[in-house]
């Protein structure tokens, strides 16, 4: 692709920028975080996350308008907008930071909270921009084979439709503050969402931990890069903008439900046995859990079957007996060998694969991972695992 092509390709997907980048965080089909697209192609995905923009005011003006016009939202509660430059921009919509007063907070206190405006008519907009995108990428032939992008298309709709709706994000921010869903466990917060809040609207408390997606971070001490990796790697999401820091409580705030989704029973029950299979270097064990998740028909020819396995034991590889712990991450490690040795094998099985993985992988990525490499940490990964799997109880029988 010429510089001149490569300009008016970012300049188009600019303007569709979240379906834009729902591709791109689609396209780390690898449970290894390996991605799948060409270098150039990867380039202009670089290109357009960077060119977020902000509603101009009088739009913004518009939205609060509209929410008063329909008495939504008691604006008046909200006292003031500290800036009407948003603090952040994202492809749906973009947030200012604002005070709750006491008499709508649920502290009984004046609170800074974070109000998350929805960009006009950008739900209704995703169908369409799905269908050009889907244009632009097959008509240039950029993707490559075996990534079924009709089937990737359909699952991202439904999770772009879920993002839309503030609502059900913040049913998740409820269920996930809850420690007791948590099975206890402090190592995150979630930010508590005001009750007036709407589908298009949401008013959420304001964190202040230091963003892990920031160049900010890299300055922390080796120690506590290292803690933050330990307690980000439980969590699967590719996007690491959503885990803030709070040093001060040890904890990782989670700033962003937008994408949640739920899991069956059986789906949670047979990926970790896939995983210890693979950990255990039992070919056999992978074969019958690969099939019984769907990623396998059973049909594949010997070099796809191979190449599959051979992918899911590199993958558990922090996870093995023999693994010497802690676990190294980032540039020159271990991990950075073995995401070169599965990004090998990626092309063979995009080429033999029969079936497309299972959808509930499609949103299974492992962002954590990708974290503890950009933060250049070493993880005792084997504890953690032993951790998940020795307190688990499997609801479905093997």
């Amino acid at each position: 692709m010429t510089e001149a092509n490569l300009t008016r390709l970012v300049s188009k997907l600019t303007k569709m920028r979240r379906a834009a980048l729902k591709v791109d965080t689609f396209t780390y089909r690898s449970p290894s975080d390996t991605h799948v697209l060409p270098p150039e192609l990867d380039r202009v995905f670089r290109r357009v996350q960077d060119s977020a923009h902000y509603m101009p005011n009088w739009q913004m003006g518009v939205c609060i308008a509209l929410a008063e016009s329909n008495n939504i939202l008691p604006w008046t509660v909200l006292g003031f907008l500290l800036r009407t430059i948003p603090f952040a921009a994202a492809s749906i919509g973009q947030v200012h930071h604002a005070i709750l007063a006491a008499s709508a907070s649920p502290t009984g206190r004046p609170e800074r909270v974070a109000i998350k405006v929805q960009l006009p008519n950008i739900a209704e907009s995703v169908t369409s921009d799905l269908s050009d995108i889907r244009i632009l990428l097959t008509a240039g032939r950029l993707l490559p084979r075996g990534l079924l992008l009709e089937i990737t298309l359909a699952v991202m709709k439904k999770e772009l439709a879920d993002e839309c709706n503030y609502t059900l994000e913040a049913t998740s921010m409820r269920s996930f503050g809850s420690p007791k869903k948590r099975g206890g466990d402090a190592s995150f917060k979630a930010q508590w969402e005001w009750e007036g809040s709407t589908d298009r609207v949401l008013v959420v408390e304001h964190v202040n931990g230091l963003s892990v997606g920031g160049d900010e971070v890299h300055h922390l001490p080796q120690a506590e890069r290292n803690e933050i990796a330990t307690r980000s790697l439980p969590t699967r999401d590719p996007n690491w903008s959503i885990f803030l820091w709070d040093a001060k409580m040890g904890q990782v705030e989670l700033v962003d439900f937008g994408a949640t989704r739920r899991y069956s029973a059986a789906f949670v029950d047979d990926w970790p046995r896939l995983l210890l299979a693979a950990a255990r270097h039992d070919r056999e064990g992978c074969l019958h859990w690969s099939s019984k998740l769907s990623y396998l028909t059973g049909k594949e020819n010997d070099a796809m079957t191979n190449a599959h396995v051979e992918s899911l034991q590199l993958l558990a590889t922090p996870f093995r007996e023999d693994t010497p712990q802690p676990f190294a991450f980032g540039p020159g490690s271990t991990w950075a060998g073995i995401t070169a040795d599965i990004r090998e094998r990626i092309p063979i099985m995009l080429r033999h694969r029969l079936t497309p993985p299972p959808r509930e992988t499609y949103s299974l990525n492992s962002g954590a991972f990708l974290l503890a490499s950009r933060l250049r940490v070493t993880v005792d990964c084997k504890r953690l695992w032993d951790g998940v799997i020795d307190n688990y109880s499997f609801s479905t029988d093997l």
